[in-house]
């Protein structure tokens, strides 16, 4: 009895375990918490290009890989390139993952394509003294035509999210209606699909019109205004969102927060994507195949051009090149190399030159900050070239005005000596070898004669 006794009570103390364990799945089922749960957070302070594009698509793969609750991009830039900016938004559509934009810290801003990505994110937000907005395609460039009198106050309008009443800005050509027409087509669908002010959108993008945070937030361009993240992750906390997989309830007052570097990946491709990089590489690249060509069995220029020139060609493939552009470079190039081999007295050089020039500045078919070649490189790199030739064209004059050291040419002026008396015909010593000369007058042995002509054997002279 007392062992059957015992039995009993141990039975009872681990049924008593087993349901305070399923008692508290049930309630942990009930009421779910956010312990482990994390927030991915990445940030972007530059202009918007290929290796931003790419950073951000992977980051939102590691997001699901690793179940993150929230992605949130923490944003600051001046703008970036049309295709980087739609794969971002692209991806941003198809995540299933709540997308949080968050223009910061105070002083950031989002303008031209980061107004893009904070009406395609599924919350929107902004730090106090930040501003959005500017959102014209920079291809188009500034408004020909002029400006508002101050009395008409079109920012008034813009500001209540309502169409000015006179576009000034309104782009002349086809090709420019159709950018702005595209442009304003593809904002109002992301703010019809949030929920956004459209007609702002549309301002921002015909007029350049710009907001600060508070009036954002007045104008539904934003969801919130927060002076950090713990601040931003406390107020959406409850928030609805609608994402791919459904209609989600964001739980994130006590998510933990993850931050996202740039990896190795990330850093070469925007190394690469450096216009000014791509444009050296590319230098470096025909430069280094030259060098073979002139030395052959060289071998390390011959590798190092070729690398180079397909890392450029890489980046050139990935950044919106104007392609006449790379043909006047190489059309330069080649003027100012065949200046070396045939000289024009300087007209392949100097067309080469310019070629150079003009094709490098039109290199980019983009005005986007950050994604042109600098001016002062290809001034650097045109100047180069310049002394190059300036050099290359003095040792061909210089080589001109010497006297040929080889082949019959070299006797030409030479002085020889007379071995016998003769007319018209006779021998002569010239450069320790005995040559038959002729001579208009008559010679005498011992004289000496200079050379004007060498036809075969035989040497015309002159008594000196």
């Amino acid at each position: 009895m007392p062992r059957i006794g015992k039995s009993l009570c141990a039975l009872a103390v681990l049924a008593l375990a087993l349901g305070s364990i399923v008692g508290s799945g049930i309630a942990q089922n009930e009421e779910p918490r956010n312990d482990g749960a994390i927030a991915l957070v990445l940030d972007i302070r530059d202009a918007i290009g290929p290796a931003t594009s790419d950073y951000f698509v992977r980051t939102l793969e590691r997001g699901r890989e690793s179940n993150a609750r929230l992605i949130i991009l923490q944003l600051d830039t001046p703008g970036g390139l049309d295709t980087a900016m739609r794969d971002m938004i692209r991806a941003t559509l198809a995540s299933e993952i709540p997308v949080v934009t968050f223009v910061a810290p105070s002083g950031a801003r989002a303008a031209s394509a980061g107004t893009y990505l904070l009406y395609a994110s599924h919350i929107a937000a902004m730090a106090p003294a930040t501003n959005v907005g500017a959102a014209t395609p920079v291809q188009i460039g500034a408004p020909s035509k002029p400006q508002p009198q101050a009395d008409e106050k079109p920012s008034d309008k813009e500001r209540e999210g309502k169409k000015p009443e006179r576009e000034d800005s309104a782009p002349e050509s086809t090709g420019e209606r159709k950018a702005i027409n595209d442009a304003v087509a593809y904002i109002r669908g992301l703010a019809q699909l949030r929920n956004r002010n459209a007609d702002w959108a549309e301002a921002a993008v015909r007029s350049a019109a710009s907001l600060s945070a508070s009036e954002a937030l007045e104008q539904r361009v934003i969801d919130v205004v927060a002076k950090d993240v713990p601040d931003l992750l406390r107020q959406i906390d409850g928030r609805r969102v609608q994402v791919v997989g459904g209609e989600q309830t964001l739980s994130t007052a006590a998510l933990q927060i993850e931050r996202i570097e740039p990896d190795w990946r990330t850093r070469v491709l925007a190394v690469l994507t450096n216009p000014n990089v791509a444009y050296l590489l590319m230098l470096a690249g025909i430069y280094g195949l030259l060098l073979e060509g002139y030395h052959p069995g060289a071998i390390l220029p011959g590798v190092v051009g070729a690398i180079s020139l397909l890392l450029a060609l890489y980046a050139f493939q990935i950044l919106p090149v104007n392609y006449a552009g790379l043909g006047l470079m190489i059309l330069g190039l080649a003027l100012m190399i065949a200046e070396t081999f045939a000289p024009s007295f300087g007209a392949l050089g100097l067309g080469g030159i310019t070629a150079f020039v003009v094709g490098s500045i039109i290199l980019l078919d983009t005005k986007v900050p950050g994604f042109q070649v600098a001016r002062a490189l290809i001034g650097g790199m045109a100047l180069t070239g310049g002394l190059v030739f300036l050099l290359t064209a003095g040792f061909v004059v210089r080589a001109r005005r010497q006297r040929v050291v080889t082949g019959p040419e070299q006797l030409l002026q030479e002085t020889a000596t007379a071995l016998e008396d003769f007319e018209h015909t006779g021998m002569v010593r010239l450069h320790g070898e005995i040559w038959r000369a002729h001579c208009a007058t008559p010679v005498r042995q011992g004289q000496r004669l200079r050379v004007l002509s060498v036809t075969g054997l035989t040497v015309e002279v002159e008594i000196e």
